[in-house]
């Protein structure tokens, strides 16, 4: 008897390779194996060449030039090049920052880290619907200020930011503006000359390409944005980034970014249906269901939803081994403390608790949609089952009102 595949709704955290990027890195490792570096010999310049490719087909897909495009070992490792290198190429113009609570946490503790070397950091607070108030960023900024580090798409509710009206405040007060547009690129149009963004890091593995390789997109031309390397060694990458170049992973990058190029439409187009239909039966099947997070200014294949009364790591436990995804929680200092996104949001503890993040794929059929609806709401239902909350809740207590006792 065949077992029953495993259904995967954590694409956010990371894709599967699509076998067309596996197919085009295979060549890089056995027959083009050569250091990209090594200019002397044709090992070395087919190897080159492979990346000068890739080059122009990653920055192709966020509408930069290819001399843009700096190779890293992730979005990570490109965050804190941009942020730490801007900090201490413009430090003698300004020491002030500014972001938003809900950014990734690679962008919130390097900041925290440039706090340490000098840095004055303003962390906005968001909106209830995940959006950053414009005239909180305007208020924010001070004669001291040289960047702005605003995600482009939330990782958790996929909610998107106005990129538009940010760049022009930016603008209008001759700070830089760096996006962490990760979740973004690929999945939906990123244009980073169009949105007047200055440094822009992203990752292959959210965009079906390999694990390893990422990019950060410096702007060239009006302004031209220089950082300091933060990694020593050989001037690799136009002197901001040393270090020999992972060659398949490249590759593979710059063929998932082709494909994305062509694909992105219909995949979301097709996504969007999904993630509206898996919403729609929540809201039918169940009672106190909460999308959290703007529902029109999100990405097509998310949705972050907290199922009120019901424990979401609990929930979980009760179909993780038929479905793969996260929840609002993470596990932290040996406790489950509530997703920092979804209080920066206003959500009380016990809401964030409850909340799962679907996130959808290029491989996700209609099929797992069906499953997960049935699962997810036979969990819900067994937890409140077992709920004495849930009960409370059902004989018209306010919850609210009630009087806990601390032991």
């Amino acid at each position: 008897m065949e077992a029953k595949k495993l259904i995967y709704l954590d694409n956010n955290a990371t894709t599967p390779c699509d076998p067309r990027v596996v197919e085009a890195m295979l060549p890089y490792f056995t027959t083009h194996f050569g250091n990209a570096a090594s200019r002397n010999h044709p090992f070395g310049w087919a190897a080159e060449e492979g990346v000068d490719y890739a080059r122009e087909q990653v920055a192709q897909l966020i509408g930069a030039d290819s001399k843009e495009i700096i190779f890293t070992s992730g979005a990570t490792e490109a965050i804190n090049l941009a942020l730490k290198g801007a900090f201490e190429m413009y430090r003698k113009k300004g020491n002030h920052i500014i972001t938003a609570k809900t950014e990734h946490k690679a962008v919130l503790d390097t900041c925290k880290k440039l706090e340490t070397m000098g840095a004055e950091v303003t962390y906005l607070d968001v909106q209830p619907d995940g959006l950053i108030d414009l005239a909180q960023l305007e208020a924010a900024i001070t004669k001291k200020t040289i960047l702005v580090s605003i995600m482009w798409a939330n990782n958790e509710t996929g909610v998107i930011q106005p990129m538009a009206e940010i760049s022009k405040i930016c603008e209008k007060h001759g700070a830089l503006l760096m996006s962490d547009i990760t979740q973004a690129a690929g999945k939906v149009p990123v244009d980073v000359k169009k949105m007047g963004i200055h440094l822009a890091a992203f990752t292959a593995h959210k965009m079906y390409g390999p694990k390893g390789v990422g990019a950060l997109f410096v702007n060239r031309i009006k302004p031209r944005v220089k950082v300091t390397a933060q990694m020593d060694g050989g001037g690799h990458e136009r002197g901001m980034r040393s270090g020999t170049m992972n060659v398949p992973g490249i590759v593979g990058f710059g063929k998932a970014a082709e494909l994305a190029s062509r694909e992105m439409q219909r995949d979301a187009e097709r996504l969007s249906k999904l993630r509206d239909k898996l919403q729609k039966a929540f809201g039918e099947i169940l009672e106190e269901v909460v999308v959290n997070g703007n529902q029109e200014h999100r990405m097509p294949h998310v949705t972050n939803i907290s199922f009120k009364h019901v424990e979401g790591e609990g929930l979980m436990m009760t179909f993780n081994q038929k479905i793969a995804l996260s929840s609002g929680s993470a596990c932290t200092s040996a406790s489950l403390e509530p997703s920092y996104v979804l209080v920066a949001l206003g959500l009380g503890d016990d809401l964030a608790h409850s909340s799962l993040r679907f996130s959808l794929g290029r491989f996700t059929t209609e099929e797992d949609i069906d499953q997960t609806i049935a699962a997810v709401s036979a969990g819900v239902n067994h937890m409140r089952d077992l709920s004495p909350i849930w009960e409370m809740y059902k004989e018209g207590i306010d919850l609210s009102n009630v009087q806990w006792s601390e032991h």
